[in-house]
């Protein structure tokens, strides 16, 4: 009964990520999505723990974050099994199957933990709810409010999206110091951005208690706030390559496809932490 119990859960789980997380794709009937969940479910209990065991390093040196790429690992490794026995369950890349098994753990996996006889026998008064640490897992943390640094990034960022489109209006209306000045303006809000998530993360280790070993909220914040960091570090580095050509001259009204493509990533940038704003941040 048990085993019924976890499979319906997991098929229901992969229905929910294939109709909210986009390049998930799921085209049979409910007989297949059972089947693709019992995949799913054998690949866990015989692939898993494999993977866990080559990567121990990994897992020790970032403190249990690689279990999430781990995770999407898992549900890559579902897809393909799937695309092999024609079950109509199909995860085009890695990051749709990273996103899908956060998603997993946050609404499906937690919950879960929280309810049958293990919950009794091993973490008894663990209530499964978010945020949380995960069972069996000690740290005390205080959440990271929205309101703050986090609302204040927000704005930073898309008050960097309308500069650079400022600038881009400049340069096609051959208007040279509206460019740099709004490239320059754009370069620096985002490293204004990357300055305060520094503070961010130096408050929340020492203030709020909330680090990477506080668990799955812990992984799951500094994973998504971190690659999108990253990010915004590449950008911010990109735009300053195209504020020295600017400078330089080399781009025309007719003949900017280099400025184009990089204000293209950074308004991805933008969008994709309105995104981490509400999902990690609000909700």
């Amino acid at each position: 009964m048990r085993f019924l119990i976890r499979l319906l859960i997991n098929a229901a789980a992969l229905w929910v990520a294939q109709a909210i997380v986009p390049n998930i794709v799921f085209d049979g009937g409910w007989g297949a999505l059972l089947l693709v969940a019992l995949v799913f479910g054998v690949l866990n209990a015989i692939v898993r723990p494999v993977l866990k065991l080559l990567t121990c390093p990994l897992l020790l040196l970032t403190l249990g974050l690689f279990t999430l790429v781990i995770n999407g690992v898992m549900l890559w490794l579902t897809s393909v099994a799937s695309d092999v026995l024609n079950l109509g369950f199909h995860v085009n890349g890695f990051w749709a199957a990273f996103f899908g098994a956060l998603f997993y753990g946050r609404m499906i996996a937690v919950p879960d933990l929280a309810g049958g006889e293990q919950v009794r026998l091993l973490w008894p008064g663990y209530s499964g709810g978010w945020p949380t640490t995960g069972p069996g897992i000690e740290a005390a943390f205080t959440p990271m409010s929205p309101w703050g640094i986090p609302a204040l990034n927000t704005l930073l960022l898309l008050s960097s999206g309308a500069t650079l489109t400022w600038a881009h209006w400049g340069l096609k209306r051959g208007r040279r110091g509206q460019l740099i000045l709004g490239l320059a303006l754009t370069v620096a809000l985002g490293l204004t951005f990357l300055g305060f998530q520094a503070y961010e993360y130096h408050h929340a280790y020492t203030a709020l208690g909330l680090t990477l070993g506080a668990g799955i909220y812990g992984a799951t914040f500094f994973m998504l706030t971190g690659f999108h960091g990253l990010h915004v570090s590449i950008g911010s580095l990109m735009l300053l390559v195209i504020l020295g050509r600017s400078l330089a001259g080399h781009f025309r009204p007719d003949h900017h496809f280099a400025f184009e493509a990089v204000s293209w990533y950074w308004h991805f940038v933008d969008v994709v932490w309105l995104l981490l704003f509400i999902f990690v941040y609000w909700l």
